[in-house]
């Protein structure tokens, strides 16, 4: 069962680095991680491709050419997934190491 993690930022420098580590080290590897930026002005930008350049086999960042807002952001951030499942996170979540590994056991 393939894993799609549809990650939504705005900003979110502060704790995008600590949000992508926790998700890159999952008990259960994720497949895909598929980032939507809704336009940051901040960081966020080059701290995501500092991550998709070290991942480029995992992580793929797309950048709104205007600002979407958190619903549509979602919604463009899931069509763009392929994993049979999808789990959505903000950009200030931090995963517990067996976060995956559970949900998956329970589908």
């Amino acid at each position: 069962m393939t894993s799609s993690v549809a990650l939504c930022t705005y900003n979110g420098e502060a704790y995008i680095a600590e949000q992508l580590d926790s998700i890159l080290n999952q008990a259960l590897s994720v497949s895909e991680i598929i980032i939507c930026d809704d336009g940051s002005t901040d960081n966020t930008l080059p701290i995501l491709s500092g991550y998709a350049e070290q991942y480029p086999e995992i992580i793929k960042v797309y950048q709104n050419m205007e600002n979407l807002g958190y619903v549509r952001n979602f919604e463009k951030a899931m069509s763009l997934c392929s994993g049979d499942i999808v789990l959505l996170c903000d950009q200030d979540d931090r995963w517990y190491a067996d976060k995956l590994a559970r949900q998956v056991a329970v589908l």
